[in-house]
C-alpha cells in the first residue's frame, strides 16, 4: 500500500503524541515535586522557554543557507516555513527512537513540496551533517576551555579527566577526518552500500541501490558541491549551528543564577557563569549523543546533567532541578512542534 503524504503526516503526529504521553508517565518525580520545581523557576521559565525561539531561528537560518545555495539547486523557500519545519523536525527527533527516525524523513517529505525530492533530500542530509559537524566542534573547543579554567583552578583536572579529555579530542579529530571526506566526495551512496553488508538489510539495500542509485549519486554530487563551490554558505551554516549551542548555554546559565551561582556577580562573575554553562552543556550533549536510541533520550540526558554538574563541583539538587526544567521545556516545544504540523497542513 502506498502511503499518501497526508497519512504519513498523521503517522508522525501519532508517534509524537504517544512519545509525549510516555514521557509524562515516566517522570521520576511526583507532580507535587514537579510543581515545586516549576514554582522555584517562576518567571525564569519565560526566558528558559523563550531562548529556544532564538536557537531554532539560528537552526532555521543555517538550513536556509543550504537550501538557498546554488550548489543544491538554490531553492526558494520562505523563512517561516523553514522555521516551522525546523521546530517540528526537532520535536519528532526528540520524540522518536534513534535521532532522525521521524524528524528528517518528515522534513524531506514536506520540503519536497517546494523544491522536489532530490533537492529536499540533499538539503536535509547536508543540514544533518552540519548539525553533527558543529556538535563535534563544540565539544572540541570546549576541551580547551576546560583546560584553561583548570589552569586557573576553576575546575578539577584529575588524571582520569585528563584521559577522558584526550580520548574526546581524539574522537573529535577522527570525526573531522570522516566529515572532510564526506564533504569532498559525498557519503550517501557509500552508506547504502555499507548497509548491504548488515544481515537482514542486504536485500533491501541492494534493491534500493538498483532503483535509486542514480539519485543517490546526484545527492552525493550536491553534498560535495556545497563545500567546493559555495564556501560562504557552508561556513555560514556551520557558524550558525555552532553558535546556536553557545546560545543554548544561556538556558543553563539562567538556572545557575536561580541557585545563586554567579561567582561574585558583575561582568567577570557572569562571564564565568556562562562559560561554566557552556561546559555543562558540552558534557551533557556528549553523553546524550553516545546513546541516542531511547525516546527523548530517557535517562541519558538526566544522567548527563547530573554527571556534568557533579564533575564541576556543584550540589546534586542543582542537577535534579536542571534535569526537570529542561525536560519540561522539551515537552513544551515538542507539543508546539506537533501542533505546527497540523497548522502547516491547513495553511
Amino acid at each position: 500500500m502506498k502511503w499518501s503524504k497526508k497519512r504519513l503526516n498523521n503517522l508522525f503526529l501519532i508517534i509524537g503524541i504517544v512519545a509525549v504521553v510516555v514521557m509524562l508517565f515516566t517522570f521520576e518525580v511526583s507532580f507535587v515535586e514537579l510543581w515545586q520545581h516549576l514554582c522555584r523557576a517562576g518567571y525564569w521559565l519565560i526566558p528558559i522557554l523563550g531562548i529556544w525561539v532564538v536557537i531554532y531561528g539560528m537552526n532555521a537560518l543555517s538550513w536556509r543557507s543550504i537550501i538557498k545555495s546554488p550548489a543544491v539547486g538554490s531553492g526558494k523557500v520562505g523563512f517561516w516555513r523553514i522555521f516551522k519545519l525546523t521546530v517540528t523536525g526537532y520535536a519528532l527527533n526528540y520524540a522518536t527512537p534513534v535521532g532522525g527516525l521521524g524528524g528528517e524523513p518528515y522534513r524531506i517529505m514536506e520540503l519536497s513540496k517546494d523544491v522536489g525530492n532530490q533537492r529536499a533530500s540533499s538539503s536535509v542530509i547536508l543540514y544533518v551533517m552540519m548539525h553533527f559537524f558543529a556538535h563535534f566542534w563544540f565539544w572540541f573547543i570546549s576541551i580547551f576551555i576546560y583546560l584553561v579554567l583548570a589552569h586557573y583552578d576553576r575546575v578539577p583536572l584529575s588524571p582520569v579527566l585528563r584521559i577522558l579529555l584526550a580520548v574526546t579530542a581524539a574522537v573529535c579529530l577522527l570525526a573531522f577526518y570522516f566529515f572532510s571526506r564526506g564533504y569532498r566526495n559525498g557519503m550517501v551512496f557509500k552508506a547504502m552500500r555499507w548497509l548491504a553488508h548488515i544481515p537482514f538489510l542486504t536485500k533491501w539495500s541492494l534493491r534500493f541501490l538498483r532503483r535509486h542509485g542514480h539519485t543517490l549519486h546526484n545527492i552525493d554530487r550536491e553534498i560535495a558541491a556545497l563545500h567546493q563551490q559555495d564556501k560562504r554558505a557552508f561556513y555560514t551554516s556551520l557558524l550558525l549551528e555552532y553558535f546556536s549551542r553557545v546560545v543554548q548555554s544561556l538556558e543553563i546559565m539562567f538556572m545557575l543564577l536561580l541557585f545563586g551561582i554567579d561567582f561574585g556577580g558583575g561582568f567577570s562573575g557572569l562571564g564565568l557563569t556562562f562559560i561554566i554553562s557552556v561546559l555543562i552543556l558540552a558534557i551533557t550533549t556528549l553523553l546524550a549523543n553516545l546513546i541516542g536510541f531511547l525516546p527523548m533520550q530517557l535517562g541519558v540526558q538526566e544522567g548527563g546533567f547530573v554527571v556534568s554538574i557533579a564533575l564541576l563541583g556543584f550540589e546534586p539538587a542543582l542537577g535534579i532541578f536542571v534535569c526537570i526544567i529542561c525536560r519540561v521545556r522539551e515537552i513544551f516545544w515538542i507539543a508546539l512542534g506537533l501542533a505546527l504540523m497540523k497548522i502547516d497542513e491547513r495553511v
